[in-house]
């Protein structure tokens, strides 16, 4: 074998110049249309804190007014018993004669947790002050 078909090489490809690409023109609005793009909001560590804590005191708050309304804030003035046959609206005109009778059968329901106005005898009511 000779030294020519060992080194048998082909041809470098031939290499074409690039032109470089022109950038395209673009329409820039001026005047009026002209608007300032919105910097996004960043915070800081303390201000994240600071927001935290307002949220949290705001929740405390919010579940603290929710959870202690109600019966907890009613002052109860005596008991009764309720008596067979009695409802829930007599033993109401009975016990609170000064506030009109749905008022006062709204009052026991909510100083006895009651979620209608079925009474059986023998139940002990409490009620509250009119006041």
């Amino acid at each position: 074998m000779s030294a020519a078909v060992a080194w048998d090489v082909a041809p470098a490809p031939v290499r074409v110049p690039v032109r470089p690409t022109r950038p395209h023109l673009v329409s820039v609005p001026t005047g009026r249309a002209v608007t300032t793009p919105a910097t996004p909001l960043r915070l800081t560590r303390a201000a994240r804190l600071a927001l935290t804590l307002t949220v949290v005191v705001a929740a405390v708050a919010l579940a603290l007014a929710l959870f202690s309304g109600g019966a907890s804030a009613m002052v109860i003035d005596h008991s009764t018993t309720v008596q067979s046959g009695q409802t829930l609206s007599q033993i109401a005109v009975q016990q609170l004669p000064q506030l009109p009778m749905a008022e006062a059968v709204a009052q026991i329901q909510i100083a006895n947790d009651l979620t209608g106005t079925d009474v059986h005898a023998g139940q002990t009511l409490l009620i509250p002050s009119a006041g």
